[in-house]
C-alpha cells in the first residue's frame, strides 16, 4: 500500500515536471517569435538608417541650395557691373548735376537765378549745424521720412488688398465687369487733390483723410492693370485646362493668377510711385509731418534749400520702394525669368 502510494506521488511529480516543459510545436513557435523580433528589429534599424540618410540628404540638399543662391546672386552682381547699365546711370546722375551746377552757378540764368545750387544743396544736407535746421544730423529729417513711408506702406497694402483682388473679378468675369467697371472709369480720372474736400468731411482726424488720399490713386493703378493682365492671357491655356478636366475655380487660381502676375507686380510699382506724388498732395493739405508737409512748408518760409532736400529724399525713398517692389515680384516670378531665358515669349 505504502509501495502504490509512493509510486502514485511519484508520477503525480514527473508529470508535473512534464507538464512545465514545453512541447515541440511551442518550441517552434517560441523560435518562431524570436525570428519575427530579429526581423522586426531589423527592419527598425533598417528604417532608421533610412531616416537618418533621408536627413542627411536633405540637410545637404538644403546647403547645397543655399549656396546656388549665394552663386547665382553673385554671378548677377558681377554680370551687372561688367555691363554698361551701372556706369550709364552714373553717367546720367553727372550729367542732371553738371547741369543743374552749370544753369544756377555758373551761368546764373535769369530762370534758374532764385534757385538754390547743388553745392548749397549739398553743403545744407550733410552739415551738423544747417542754417536751415534740417540736415541729416536733425532727428526731425527722419521723424519726416519714417511718418510719409507709413502712410504709403499703409495706402498701397490697402490699395493692394483691394484693387488685385478687383482687378482680377473685372477681367474674369465680364458680367461683373459690366456693373462694376463704368463707375470705376467715372471716378478714376477725379484727381485726389478734389477729394480733398470730401476726405476731410468723411473721415475724423488728420491722418486719416491723408492716406485715404494715397490709396485713391494707388488703388487706380493697381486695379487697371491686374484687369489688363487678365484680359492679356490666352484664352488657349483656358481652354487646355478645362480640356484636362479643371473646374472654374482651379482655373482661376492656377491659370488666370499666375498669369496676370507680371501685369500685376508691373501695376504694383506703377502704383508705389504715384502713392507718394499723391501722399504729397494730401500732405501739403493736411499734416503736421511728412515730406509735403516739410516741401510745403518750406516754400512759403522761404527756405529753397531745405525744399529742395525734401524733394531729393522723397525722389530716393520713392525708388527704393518701387526698387523693393520689382525685387520681390522677380522673386515670385522666378518661372518668368526662365520662360523669357528660353524664348517663350517674342
Amino acid at each position: 500500500m505504502n509501495c502504490e502510494a509512493a509510486g502514485s506521488c511519484f508520477a503525480g511529480v514527473l508529470g508535473s515536471l512534464l507538464a512545465g516543459l514545453p512541447t515541440g510545436a511551442a518550441r517552434v513557435a517560441g523560435s518562431a517569435e524570436g525570428e519575427d523580433g530579429v526581423k522586426d528589429l531589423e527592419s527598425t534599424l533598417a528604417a532608421a538608417q533610412i531616416n537618418a540618410g533621408e536627413a542627411a540628404t536633405a540637410g545637404f540638399a538644403e546647403g547645397a541650395d543655399r549656396a546656388s543662391r549665394v552663386e547665382i546672386a553673385a554671378y548677377r552682381l558681377k554680370q551687372w557691373l561688367t555691363s554698361p547699365r551701372p556706369y550709364l546711370m552714373l553717367l546720367g546722375f553727372g550729367l542732371f548735376f553738371a547741369f543743374w551746377y552749370l544753369t544756377v552757378e555758373v551761368w546764373k540764368l535769369p530762370r534758374f537765378s532764385q534757385m538754390p545750387g547743388p553745392t548749397t544743396i549739398i553743403s545744407e544736407w550733410l552739415s551738423p549745424d544747417p542754417t536751415y535746421g534740417l540736415s541729416i544730423y536733425s532727428p526731425e529729417y527722419y521723424q519726416h521720412i519714417w511718418v510719409s513711408w507709413r502712410r504709403v506702406s499703409v495706402a498701397f497694402l490697402l490699395a493692394t488688398a483691394t484693387g488685385v483682388p478687383l482687378g482680377l473679378f473685372l477681367g474674369w468675369s465680364q458680367p461683373f465687369k459690366e456693373y462694376v467697371f463704368p463707375v470705376f472709369e467715372l471716378l478714376r480720372p477725379i484727381p485726389p487733390l478734389a477729394w480733398v474736400p470730401l476726405a476731410i468731411i468723411m473721415f475724423q482726424g488728420s491722418e486719416t483723410p491723408i492716406v485715404f488720399l494715397t490709396f485713391l490713386a494707388s488703388f487706380y493703378a493697381t486695379t487697371l492693370n491686374t484687369m489688363l493682365g487678365v484680359e492679356s492671357i490666352d484664352v488657349s491655356f483656358v481652354r487646355a485646362a478645362y480640356c484636362l478636366g479643371a473646374k472654374r475655380r482651379q482655373v482661376f487660381w492656377h491659370v488666370i493668377v499666375p498669369g496676370a502676375m507680371p501685369f500685376i507686380f508691373t501695376g504694383l510699382q506703377i502704383s508705389v510711385g504715384v502713392a507718394w506724388f499723391s501722399l504729397v498732395a494730401g500732405e501739403m493739405v493736411s499734416g503736421q509731418y511728412g515730406l509735403g508737409y516739410l516741401i510745403n512748408t518750406s516754400y512759403t518760409m522761404v527756405q529753397y534749400p531745405t525744399m529742395v532736400i525734401g524733394m531729393i529724399t522723397l525722389g530716393i525713398v520713392g525708388y527704393a520702394t518701387s526698387a523693393a517692389v520689382r525685387m520681390f515680384g522677380n522673386y515670385l516670378m522666378q518661372w518668368r525669368t526662365r520662360e523669357l531665358a528660353m524664348g517663350g515669349d517674342k
